[in-house]
């Protein structure tokens, strides 16, 4: 089964046949056989024609609608799928299933990080990414013993802050300067990249959790509220370090963003501009776009994240099992 993102702007989806055929003014972009589709994400501007829509109602295929940061609009869906149990599987998930999951989570986040590093240290070799690596796997193996939730999003913060001590050490890129992290505001064009990049991630997996009937509020690692998902905020750290945070070292270290040209300065912070935010995403898209071989077939990377939510909701019915989350060797 496969997922289908339509990532390029001004597309139209069709029908031929048993085809949803991808159109980009006389260009045919893609075609994909109905009886394999699971799902439909369109970014940004394109439009589905009635008969796709109904076709895809008609075999419980959902279509979602998200602007190019991954902010999901709204989604299709036939109306038995608008009705889900899961909530309720959730909610009686045991503190112990939850306190496992949540010592994975962060143990994959630790690990994942640390893998970057070790990759960054091959090529620029430095004492502080040495310490920072021996520091990270001394922590991964605390978090997996870690008795409470207090405890592990402690152990998690160290971790981050002993990361990005050595994150610094891997940037070559002419202006580009990073101390440490800074989110709210973010204070120079590193950090402006990676809160942008974890927000697009984000907003997709909020996507793709929503699509799969799972509630969004309730969670392992954090804690959910009205105004937070807690579960696309547990999902997304497996995947911080090895989608975003080597992204923005690619577009750095190869010159791609440009330190004075694509950020600007104000209400205190530093941010994307306009066309360093094109920049951004495009490199975001393709990244995501590129195939990888997952379970002996070729598929894009954004299926990893889909995976790993379907992981999930089967670790919702079937605790037992447990949820293990994405890792990078």
């Amino acid at each position: 089964m496969r997922t289908l993102y339509v990532s390029q702007q001004g597309c139209v989806l069709m029908l031929q046949h048993e085809q949803v055929v991808i159109r980009q003014g006389q260009a045919v972009l893609d075609a994909v056989q109905l009886p394999l589709l699971e799902q439909i994400l369109i970014f940004g501007k394109s439009q589905v024609t009635t008969q796709v829509i109904r076709a895809c109602l008609q075999r419980h295929i959902p279509i979602a609608y998200l602007s190019r940061m991954g902010y999901c609009y709204g989604r299709v869906l036939p109306i038995e799928r608008g009705y889900r149990s899961l909530a309720r599987y959730q909610q009686e998930l045991q503190a112990v299933d939850r306190l496992l999951v949540a010592r994975r989570l962060v143990q994959a986040k630790l690990r994942n990080s640390r893998v970057i590093l070790q990759r960054q240290q091959r090529r620029r070799p430095s004492d502080i990414t040495t310490t920072a690596i021996q520091q990270l796997d001394v922590w991964a193996e605390q978090a997996g013993h870690a008795d409470t939730i207090e405890r592990l999003m402690g152990i998690e913060g160290t971790g981050a802050v002993s990361y990005f001590n050595a994150f610094g050490e891997c940037l070559t890129g002419h202006g580009f300067v990073f101390l440490g992290r800074s989110r709210r505001p973010p204070g120079n064009p590193v950090n402006a990249m990676l809160s942008f990049g974890y927000q697009v991630l984000w907003n997709h997996l909020l996507s793709l959790i929503e699509l799969q009937g799972l509630d969004p509020y309730h969670a392992c690692l954090h804690q959910g509220s009205e105004r937070h998902a807690a579960l696309a905020s547990d999902l997304v750290e497996e995947f911080r370090a090895p989608i975003v945070d080597s992204l923005v070292l690619y577009l750095v270290n190869r010159g791609i963003m440009h330190a004075e040209n694509d950020f600007e300065h104000r209400d205190g912070g530093c941010y994307l501009n306009n066309a360093g935010r094109k920049k951004f995403l495009r490199a975001f898209v393709q990244r995501m776009e590129e195939q990888l071989t997952i379970d002996h077939h070729e598929q894009p990377r954004w299926d990893l994240l889909t995976q790993q939510v379907k992981a999930y909701k089967q670790f919702v019915y079937n605790p037992s099992t447990g949820y293990h989350p994405y890792q990078i060797r």
